[in-house]
């Protein structure tokens, strides 16, 4: 292979590895939900604007890392996440709540670390979009809906928004059994409507320490918000005399 030859591989890989970013980000956001088809190679290389090939490439590197699944007749879907997860990790989060505790400190870590990315280097449309999802979260408590589905959300936005390609796949893959955790703080420890408004409150305060761009506010909002959560498991053990189910 000629110089210029390898100087071009590298450049389509490089750009390939883009488009795979972008893949999971939608993925992640939601836009594109488990068991969806994507549009063809066609229609994302028009609007990512790069070559066919490169869409090949980074489809073809999502699917063998498990993300993505080939559609008998041709095409592309989202693999569950829940099928392409470590089936003991999601069967230790079904039934025990200590791993729903530890795995609250775990997203406690990564999630501060992304909320302060996120300040740095959230686009303009991605802190309107964050914009967006905190108004509707503050009707739909109002209303007394879409608790979970909000939440999932307002934090998945916040690791797109890092612009972080590892928190992304890390946040994607882990999206069923976050589902599985939101559904068990919104409905079983955070029932009620005082709960409702201090998620309102420790929302409220990543997403304007995000806006301002203030990395420090916005990692110390996060932390504030999930050391509730995770105390807030703790003290159900306790409760409970540390029994696991």
């Amino acid at each position: 292979m000629t110089r210029t030859n390898a100087a071009t591989a590298e450049a389509r890989v490089r750009i390939s590895d883009r488009v795979a970013d972008q893949i999971l980000a939608r993925i992640a956001s939601g836009e594109w939900a488990p068991g969806q088809r994507l549009p063809g190679e066609r229609q994302l290389a028009e609007e990512m604007e790069v070559s066919r090939v490169s869409v090949r490439a980074a489809l073809q590197g999502l699917k063998t890392q498990g993300f993505l699944a080939a559609v008998q007749g041709g095409g592309t879907r989202v693999v569950s996440n829940a099928a392409s997860m470590d089936p003991s990790l999601a069967e230790l989060i079904r039934v025990n709540h200590q791993n729903l505790a530890d795995l609250a400190e775990l997203r406690c870590i990564i999630e501060v670390w992304g909320a302060g990315r996120a300040a740095s280097n959230a686009t303009a449309a991605q802190r309107a979009e964050l914009s967006a999802i905190m108004d509707k979260m503050e009707a739909d408590i109002a209303a007394g809906k879409h608790k979970t589905e909000n939440d999932i959300r307002f934090h998945l936005a916040i690791a797109k928004a890092a612009g972080s390609a590892v928190l992304m796949h890390v946040m994607g893959t882990f999206r069923g059994i976050l589902q599985k955790m939101l559904d068990v703080h919104r409905y079983e420890m955070f029932p009620t409507q005082a709960d409702d408004q201090t998620i309102l409150t420790h929302h409220r305060a990543v997403h304007d320490a995000i806006l301002a761009g203030d990395s420090e506010r916005a990692n110390a909002a996060m932390r504030t918000h999930l050391d509730w959560v995770v105390a807030a498991y703790r003290d159900e053990q306790v409760r409970k005399g540390s029994d696991p189910s």
